[in-house]
């Protein structure tokens, strides 16, 4: 039975700001979930996007209606939050609310169970995955210093072990080009790929994909907005090199509209933000009747991370065959010292690859005496006669809790 349930909103300023195609970040923020069933067992989970806002979509919402339930009733459970918010939720902040909590549920779930939650996704096809590194963000200098500092990033990343990169595009159209092309002639043999965060109009982008297929990067991560399926179904017409998206999308029925306009030959769900490993599953179902793959958009701490290698280890590769190439997990690289060092127990990076974690659940857990520096709201919802009870003298302040 559900007991408690915790939030964590925590920050980091970062040294210097860090940028893409839209903008730039001065700090990083998290939101982790702590579900605590009567039997003492605690499940996180993690939220991707505005932490504030989804800690209140928690905190108000959807944390009391869980009070009392079946910890291992999950796909019960998200269904029951998914219908009291139907009306006016079926996409944005309060599904990534919905995420984390159903991260969280899995976690425990397995603990209770003392299985994986590779097992609980229906068992893992592999132990080891290759990671691919996500980093060579831009910092605000002179283009050629720019260019000069992403290519000596990537080579640190290289040097790691790391036969894939991804880099960021978008910043204009003729330092896009000029870094695609000294990425590949700086990294011959490694895996490239491009993400542009929806930088280009429909001409640009087919200009920059003939680009990306003339110097064999092997996908272009949203080159289009995501409000324009069409468009990006006529990119899929125009283009060899696969187009990948889904970051921003949510829910099966939000993944289904991108299948069905044939927008997208990879699906980028986010663990954190679709609806959580419980809807994850139920996209890559739908994807997998289209024979496309479903490789997961990973970004944050440990957690999501976690959560996407359990579930890219129990994916089958479309269509299938004895030798497939192998689907590359996202392994940040990003400045954000939240990613391990508030983690007792994290994910093995080592050599590129990324070790499945074998631990019961998602086989992560944070140390709450190191999470304790970059908590700035904590919030407590406990299971009293009044099941809307917040505990809120802990807002605003970390309380150690065991």
């Amino acid at each position: 039975m559900i007991e408690r349930i915790r939030t964590y909103l925590l920050e980091h300023e970062l040294d210097a700001p860090i940028g893409f195609s839209q903008w730039y970040y001065s700090k990083r923020n998290a939101l982790l979930i702590q579900v605590v069933d009567s039997s003492g067992a605690s499940g996180w989970g993690e939220c991707y996007g505005p932490a504030a806002v989804t800690q209140t979509a928690v905190e108000q919402f959807y944390a009391p209606l869980l009070m009392g339930q079946d910890a291992l009733s999950n796909e019960r459970l998200w269904s029951m939050c998914w219908h009291a918010s139907h009306d006016f939720a079926m996409q944005g902040v309060m599904m990534g609310a919905i995420s984390g909590l159903d991260m969280a549920l899995l976690d425990l779930k397995g603990k209770l169970l003392n299985v994986s939650a590779s097992v609980l996704m229906g068992g893992a096809e592999q132990d080891q995955l290759e990671g691919y590194a996500t980093g060579m963000y831009f910092t605000r200098q002179d283009e050629h210093a720019l260019l000069d500092s992403i290519l000596t990033e990537a080579g640190h990343h290289v040097a790691n072990g790391f036969g894939a990169l991804k880099i960021k595009v978008g910043k204009n159209i003729a330092f896009d080009r000029m870094l695609i092309e000294a990425m590949r002639k700086t990294f011959p043999e490694s895996v490239l790929m491009a993400d542009s965060n929806h930088a280009y109009d429909l001409n640009e982008a087919i200009e920059m994909g003939h680009w990306l297929e003339a110097h064999q990067y092997r996908w272009f991560e949203e080159p289009l907005s995501p409000t324009q399926p069409a468009a990006l179904a006529t990119l899929c017409e125009k283009l060899d090199i696969a187009v990948a998206t889904g970051e921003c999308e949510q829910t099966r029925w939000g993944f289904e509209k991108l299948l069905h306009a044939g927008a997208a030959t990879i699906l980028q769900p986010d663990m954190a933000y679709c609806g959580g490993p419980t809807e994850a599953l139920k996209i890559r179902a739908l994807a997998s009747a289209k024979g496309v793959n479903v490789v997961p958009h990973c970004w944050g701490t440990q957690l999501n991370l976690a959560c996407a290698a359990h579930f890219l280890a129990t994916a089958s590769v479309e269509p299938g065959r004895a030798e497939s190439q192998a689907l590359l997990l996202e392994v940040d690289n990003s400045p954000n010292p939240m990613r391990t060092e508030i983690y007792k127990a994290s994910v093995v990076v080592s050599g590129g690859c990324v070790q499945v974690p074998q631990g019961a659940g998602l086989g992560v857990e944070p140390d709450l005496k190191e999470m304790q520096p970059f908590c700035i709201n904590q919030t407590e919802i406990k299971n009293d006669a009044d099941v809307s009870n917040v505990d809120r003298s802990k807002s605003g302040r970390f309380e150690q809790t065991y």
